[in-house]
């Protein structure tokens, strides 16, 4: 498969880890930011499908590598064939399943292949675990972990830092803008407070950690949170948003045959 890993052979932790989040990050953009386009691209009267992901953050539907034995192991076989036999959230699912084991084997392949000892396994495993898995993107399960750790007094606390950040809008979206703090003293407070509401949360499109100083907006349907620039929404534009919808929550709304 051109682009998959012909022309890329990482042979130390860090490059094999590099390679393993660029083809991360395109899946992810896939199955949430994307999701429309990859959802037309699974057509099941098409041969078998698979979605390949590349170091270059980019994602691919393409028919499996001809070669036998592939150069590096190949993706979940099959994936259209599903696509209109069951709910799109449980179909995008079962796709982010296969595709993160499809990533560990690749990682591990490279790993094999350069002969990386155990203490090298370890800790390439040890950087990829820090990350959510695809699933965990898809379904929300992080953000549900983060949830469940959460005492009742921390949720009473998120509702009011909420309803304070609409300053009086009538506008029901729930967005996070970068601190802008009149002065020292204050502007610490102020990014603590926020990191304490944040600090676990996971962009529901890339997947990575909150950062008081970027733009984010939760949607009002899956209540997941995302980065302003992955869902291409600007903090302007959000001001006049009465209910957002993420990219994949406005796609489940698609008439089914």
């Amino acid at each position: 498969m051109e682009g998959g890993g012909a022309q890329n052979n990482p042979r130390t932790v860090e490059e094999v880890f590099r390679d393993f989040k660029g083809r991360r990050a395109g899946m992810i953009k896939a199955l949430t930011t994307d999701v429309e386009e990859f959802y037309q691209q699974c057509d099941p009267e098409k041969e078998n499908l698979c979605l390949y992901g590349f170091p270059s953050e980019q994602w691919e539907v393409n028919l499996p590598a001809e070669e036998v034995p592939p150069e590096l192991p190949e993706p979940a076989l099959g994936i259209n064939f599903a696509r209109d036999g069951m709910q799109d959230k449980d179909w995008l699912s079962l796709v982010a399943v296969h595709s993160d084991a499809w990533l560990l084997a690749v990682a591990f392949y490279f790993g094999a292949r350069f002969g990386f000892d155990k203490a090298d396994r370890k800790r390439l495993f040890n950087m990829i675990n820090e990350l959510p898995s695809l699933f965990e993107v898809v379904t929300g399960a992080a953000k549900k972990q983060v949830k469940e750790k959460s005492s009742v007094s921390n949720h009473s606390s998120n509702k009011s830092k909420s309803h304070s950040k609409q300053r009086g809008s009538e506008s029901h979206t729930k967005y996070s803008k970068p601190m802008q703090p009149k002065d020292e003293d204050e502007g610490m407070g102020m990014d603590e407070e926020e990191e304490d509401e944040h600090g676990d949360t996971l962009c529901g499109a890339c997947g990575e950690n909150y950062a008081s100083d970027e733009f984010w907006i939760c949607c009002d349907i899956c209540e997941k949170w995302f980065h302003g620039k992955c869902v291409k929404i600007t903090p302007a534009r959000a001001e006049h948003i009465k209910q957002y919808k993420c990219p994949s929550c406005s796609s489940n709304k698609r008439a089914r045959p």
